[in-house]
């Protein structure tokens, strides 16, 4: 090969040696500061995560004492007062109210006139219903005096025996005509006595249903009459219905001691008894009506007062009711969690999951055995995806 090909070809190498100085570098600095700056953003994330979380709003309340009878009973339910005999008076006929004697919270007696609707058209036929009377009865004289005439002259033979039979007849229908007339007589005293509202038993007006000069009838036969005057109810019957739950009835008996506490009277108990249990179930609810009658009754225990019942397995001294404190929660606020009934326990913003271990329902709470502690707060039907360490924000 020749000398000018070899410096050729010598010329063609790369010299490793020089650097292009117009060539620019790699910058090494953005594989450090990248992965720093995402260890920081993580980092902060974790570190700032309860203060960035949204808060989950729920509602709240407080574990309880209770004590005394609230404490001592077997089962807790609520009810209403209600007057076992209670009657819609009404008229048995229909016309414009005259007369009206009683007003709310009045007492009436037994058979007493509570009001009166318009009778003048009755009365006048009634004066028309005797007057026929009268004229049936003089008919019917003079009938019976011919017939006695009748049989003196069949006796002498002078007359046949078709004029004694013809005077005989008369009789009859003269008697007809006055039984007719007594009928009807009776008939529109009836209907007089119906203008009559009268009380059916001894009790108290509840509320006044319609005013003198409105129309009354049976069953308010038009939308324009009124269905029945007075509302009356016996006070002496009144007594406490409860529904009591399927799942506790079989701890409820008859003559079972009860304790009734009035809501308009928190402070006032009223002993009482279950008088009976009724004997069928609410297939909806899921519960059994209970009535429980009060031992002594005052005027202040009005119908359709609420109020709740504390059931007790066996009469209790008053020393023993009072000793008795237990620890409640509201019943909304137990729910199970992998079969095992739980709580959340508030702690400031943030919720823990507490087993715990439950005893009786007092009416809307329940005993709380083991697990929570007086004054603790928790959360009121918590929602599924609640969970320890959840931040929550307590909503009124």
């Amino acid at each position: 090969m020749s000398e000018s090909k070899k410096a050729d070809l010598a010329s063609l190498k790369i010299d490793r040696s020089r650097r292009n100085p117009d060539r620019p570098r790699r910058k090494i600095w953005p594989w450090i500061v990248w992965p720093l700056v995402l260890a920081g953003v993580v980092i902060g994330y974790f570190w700032l995560k309860e203060d960035i979380t949204p808060a989950m709003k729920v509602k709240a309340a407080a574990a309880s004492y209770l004590s005394g009878s609230d404490a001592e009973a077997t089962l807790v339910a609520t009810g209403y007062v209600v007057a076992q005999r209670k009657a819609e008076v009404a008229s048995k006929g229909t016309g414009r109210l005259v007369y009206l004697a009683f007003e709310e919270g009045d007492q009436v007696a037994t058979d007493e006139v509570i009001a009166q609707i318009d009778n003048e058209d009755i009365k006048a036929q009634l004066d028309l219903y005797k007057a026929n009377l009268m004229t049936a009865e003089a008919d019917l004289e003079n009938a019976e005096r011919e017939f006695r005439r009748q049989q003196g002259l069949r006796e002498s033979g002078s007359n046949t025996e078709r004029e004694l039979e013809i005077a005989e007849t008369n009789v009859k229908l003269g008697k007809a005509a006055v039984a007719a007339a007594q009928a009807s007589i009776r008939a529109a005293e009836v209907e007089l006595e119906n203008t009559y509202i009268r009380a059916p038993f001894e009790g108290t007006v509840l509320s006044k249903n319609a005013d003198v000069g409105e129309v009354v009838a049976p069953f308010a036969s038009s939308s324009s009459s009124k269905g029945s005057v007075v509302t009356l109810a016996d006070m002496t019957s009144l007594e406490v219905e409860t529904d009591v739950s399927e799942a506790n009835i079989q701890k409820i008996f008859k003559a079972m001691p009860c304790e009734i506490v009035l809501d308009a009277y928190p402070e006032t108990k009223y002993p009482g008894y279950v008088k009976k249990i009724v004997p069928t179930a609410d297939r909806a609810r899921a519960t059994v009506l209970t009535k429980v009658a009060f031992d002594n009754l005052d005027e202040r225990v009005l119908p359709e007062m609420s109020a709740r019942v504390n059931f007790f397995a066996k009469a209790a001294t008053e020393e023993q009711i009072q000793q008795r404190t237990v620890v409640t929660v509201p019943k909304e606020a137990i729910t199970t969690r992998e079969g095992q009934k739980v709580v959340f326990r508030i702690n400031q913003d943030i919720v823990t999951q507490v087993p715990i271990e439950a005893g009786r329902e007092l009416g809307s709470l329940v005993e709380i055995l083991s697990g929570v502690k007086a004054g603790d707060r928790v959360v009121l039907s918590p929602p599924g995806k609640l969970a320890t360490g959840q931040k929550i924000e307590i909503s009124y």
